[in-house]
């Protein structure tokens, strides 16, 4: 390796809350040779990261900029409610928006929930990140609405947190055509995301993985095919020398055929050679006889060992002249 040649490598970032961790052990079992780092960034950090080239891909939460960034959905998370453990909603398993109408509700400045109208009473002062808000919560400020990973990320002793359900569709008094009475819940979009103008192979392997493809996936990347001939086999319909010298010397010219089927493949079997002076009148030994080993003996040389010429059919013995 020359001072300016630089192995190949995949820079992987992610952002809180995600865990990568089976699929960095796919690549490690796939692409041994070209180590994974993974980068952790900040939800608002994700893209820059991308476009500066400081990862080759990344995990992150959706909507990006798809003007120069390529995006796959990969799943949505389940949105939860972080509450004090001795809190009243911790005695349900779930959480509707309409129970949260009249509690203070913390929206951080980092927030990847698209809310058409966050639920409850807003703050005073929005958090600047959701780490943040978690404190507030736990000092009794008021309750965080959060993707479940980012619950599990900040869980602390003194929290839990509850699934979190739209309203009923309850029609209201200007008819079944009118919007709902509270707001929908919307979920956290994990999407794989990468610079359009950089969908390098290594790329295109890491979607595979995520995507769950196979090693023999006809999607992954092309292998030169394995040449016949390097494995020592013979090539089909080519007539070729291999295939010949089976067939003109152990078959023909050697000693099976030449000697004791009569030149062909199997036929002088009964006509010529030792089999067929057996049965016909060739001399199978010095004296004839039906002793199988002259037979056998006939088959090796040819022609027979001795010199009388055998008369009786069925190997019987010939007289001599």
């Amino acid at each position: 390796m020359t001072g300016s040649e630089v192995p190949p490598s995949f820079r992987l970032a992610y952002v809180p809350g995600m865990t990568p961790t089976k699929w960095v052990r796919i690549w490690n079992e796939r692409l041994a040779g070209v180590p994974l780092t993974l980068v952790a960034v900040t939800a608002a950090e994700a893209a820059d990261a991308l476009r500066d080239g400081d990862a080759d891909a990344a995990l992150l939460r959706l909507p990006v900029d798809r003007a120069d960034l390529s995006a796959i959905p990969l799943y949505t998370e389940t949105t939860v409610v972080v509450i004090p453990k001795d809190h009243v909603g911790a005695a349900v398993e779930e959480l509707s928006v309409a129970d949260l109408a009249d509690e203070v509700v913390l929206h951080p400045l980092d927030d990847t929930l698209e809310w058409e109208r966050p639920p409850g009473r807003p703050a005073f002062e929005r958090p600047a990140t959701t780490a943040d808000a978690v404190e507030l919560v736990a000092a009794g400020v008021g309750l965080l609405v959060v993707p479940q990973s980012l619950a599990r990320l900040y869980h602390r002793k003194d929290l839990t947190y509850r699934p979190l359900t739209a309203p009923d569709e309850e029609p209201s008094a200007a008819g079944p055509e009118s919007a709902l009475s509270g707001p929908s819940v919307p979920g956290s979009r994990v999407a794989l995301s990468w610079p359009e103008a950089r969908t390098t192979d290594l790329v295109e392997e890491f979607i595979g993985i995520v995507r769950g493809r196979t090693v023999n996936s006809t999607r992954g990347p092309k292998k030169a095919p394995v040449a016949q001939e390097a494995a020592g086999r013979p090539t089909r319909g080519g007539g070729g020398a291999a295939r010949g010298a089976s067939a003109g010397g152990s078959k023909s010219g050697g000693t099976k055929s030449g000697e004791t089927k009569g030149g062909g493949p199997r036929s002088g079997a009964r006509s010529g050679g030792a089999k067929g002076g057996a049965r016909t009148g060739g001399g199978t030994g010095a004296g004839g006889g039906r002793s199988a080993k002259g037979a056998k003996g006939g088959r090796s040389t040819g022609g027979g060992k001795g010199s009388g010429k055998g008369t009786a059919k069925r190997g019987r013995p010939g007289r001599a002249s």
